[in-house]
Order: C-alpha cells, then structure tokens, then sequence
C-alpha cells in the first residue's frame, strides 16, 4: 500500500527506517558512496523554496504482531516546480522487481497531472537499475553530466597552493563561509546571470535574482546545507568576475559538492576558474577538516572545466543522466499495465 507521507510530521522511527532503505540503496547502486546519516534529514527532505512544493508518499512492510509499523521499503517525492514535476523515487534492493516502484510512480504521476503539470523529469545514475527502469516507463534522455570525484586524501596541497596564488594582476579572490555579505548579492547575481560555465540542465535550476539567491542559501541552511563560496573579485569596478560554490550536507559531512563555478566572459583568460576552485579547497581543509572528497558534476562538452578538474585531482566516475517524459503519456501507461 502507498500513503502520502509527510517527512515534517512522521515519526523519528520513520525518518530512520527511511535512511536505513536510503543506504540500502547506497550500498548497492553506489558502493564508494558515503552512507548517509539522520542529522537533518527530516528537514532536507521537507524544506523547499518559496514557491515551490514537495510530495512525498511510502509504502511499508506489514505491521509486526505487536502494531509496531512495518520498514519504509519504498518513497517517492516529487518536488513542483515552473512548469515541471521532479521526481525522485527510491525502492530498498530487497524489494525491487515486485511492483514497488511502478506502484510509487504511478501515484506520483497521477497527482503530478492532477496539479496540472505537463511533464516529470528525473535524475538517474548511470550503471544503475534505475536507468532499465525509467526507459522502460517512455523516459528519455535529454542531458547527461559526468561527475567527478576529488579524493582530499591525495591531493598535492603545495601545487594546489599555487595554483589559488595564479589568478592575473587585477583579482582579488575572497572566501565566504555561509554565504554572501548582502553588499556583494546584486553583483554576484548579475554575475550568475550573465553566464555560466556550467549548463546544470532544467532539474537543478540556479538562482539569478537577488532576491532568489537569498532565499536560495537561506533554503540550503534550513535543509542543513552549509554553502562555501569563493569569489574573484575585479578590483578597478568590484564586480564579481568569478565564483565558485560547495556545499557541505550534514546528511554526509564527509563529501561536500561542488555546486556553479562561473567565470564572467570578459574576465576569461586570467586564470580565474584554477584559482577559486583551488582556493576552495584550501580553505574546506581548514573550515570542514571531517572532509574526504568532493564531488562535482559537468556536462561532458564542458573541455575548459573538465581540464581544470583533473589538474585538481577530480577523477571521472559516473555519468549523472536527466531524463523526461509526458506527464499523460506515462499515467496512461501506468493505468494500463496495473
């Protein structure tokens, strides 16, 4: 049986069994993966941006004899946003291939195309089941990511030294733990707006507004998302010319991602991109010391940053896939085959 599920209200009992089927998963699909951990997992799961809205629903196992609620085995959630319904749905390894996944789906698809929503898009790990899956249910590819893993273990940290020392005459490079001081938020959002060096796909919108950015790391600290940024700032006008964001989840402290590296176009060529990306890393060493790896994900056309990546340390690992489909194709395809 599925049920709407609500991660705000449900019961610590719930909010670990979930995580125990999270890393399930994990363990499974994702082996080098840090497991998870509760430490603001409930409200990662439940806290969204204004405007935006997130349905969750579970299907458990049977209740044991003394009524003690039976194990999350399955959990959809689909997050509402602009025109698209995002999807996320996960199934414990023990309990895949019986109907679990299709069942969560299908009443997430339905409710998507009762508010009114055209389409659902979902991300999808390359070499994993879910990729059979989807396809199988009319998802197409329509943007794929590699993601690329930076162990801090091995990192050489006087080249990298050096490198964040390489910016051109003219820069100045600035760390903000936490965020952004409000008199640098218009600047750095024209920054963001202008261009970026990373095309994150329609699932993983960026914030251009200044207005928006606020929220947006507002929402990150609710969810127990700590941001670190660097900046590069043009010191003649004190634009910003070029930024680079990590974010370090309480969920799993000891692998931070690397979120938008951006270099404004008519600051190119000075070595910025190199310099806040090594940089950043100095100072995760110091500010997060827990710290393992950092993971980051870019489109594979994107030669520039992939070659600064591995002159970094990051080493290729998986392809990150977004895939969509027709919000009525897929209900009535559900219906169908019940």
């Amino acid at each position: 049986m599925v049920r709407e599920w609500d991660p705000r209200t449900a019961s610590s009992a719930e909010i670990a069994s979930l995580l125990d089927t999270l890393n399930a998963v994990l363990a499974a699909d994702l082996p080098q993966d840090p497991p998870w951990r509760e430490s603001s997992l409930r409200e990662y799961l439940s806290e969204v941006m204004p405007g935006e809205r997130r349905i969750s629903w579970v299907t458990q196992a049977d209740p044991a004899p003394d009524d003690t609620p039976g194990a999350i085995l399955g959990h959809v959630n689909v997050l509402l946003l602009g025109g698209i319904g995002v999807l996320e749905v996960l199934v414990h390894p023990a309990v895949r291939r019986t109907g679990i996944g299709r069942e969560l789906l299908r009443v997430a698809a339905r409710r998507v195309w009762d508010e009114g929503f055209q389409s659902i898009g979902v991300e999808v790990v390359g070499g994993t089941p879910a990729v059979a899956f989807h396809e199988s249910l009319g998802f197409a590819r329509e943007y794929v990511e590699t993601r690329s893993v930076l162990d801090l273990g091995a990192v050489d940290w006087a080249a990298l030294t050096e490198m964040a020392g390489g910016v051109g005459a003219g820069y100045h490079l600035e760390f903000c733990p936490g965020g952004l001081p409000d008199d640098l938020l218009e600047a750095y959002a024209r920054a963001k707006a202008e261009v970026r060096d990373v095309d994150d796909g329609e699932l993983r919108p960026s914030s251009y507004d200044p207005e928006r950015l606020r929220d947006s790391l507002d929402t990150l600290h609710r969810r127990g998302m700590k941001p670190y940024i660097v900046l590069a700032l043009h010191e003649q006008t004190g634009e910003v010319a070029g930024l680079t964001e990590v974010v370090v989840p309480a969920q799993h402290p000891t692998r931070a991602d690397q979120y938008d590296t951006i270099v404004v176009r008519d600051h190119r060529g000075y070595g910025i991109d190199r310099a806040i990306k090594a940089r950043m890393l100095l100072e995760l060493r110091s500010a997060e010391p827990q710290l393992a790896d950092v993971q980051t994900w870019n489109a594979q056309a994107n030669e520039a940053m992939l070659k600064v990546n591995a002159e970094l340390g990051y080493r290729p690992d998986r392809e990150w896939c977004e895939y969509g489909v027709d919000v009525a194709e897929l209900v009535h395809r559900l219906d169908t085959h019940r």
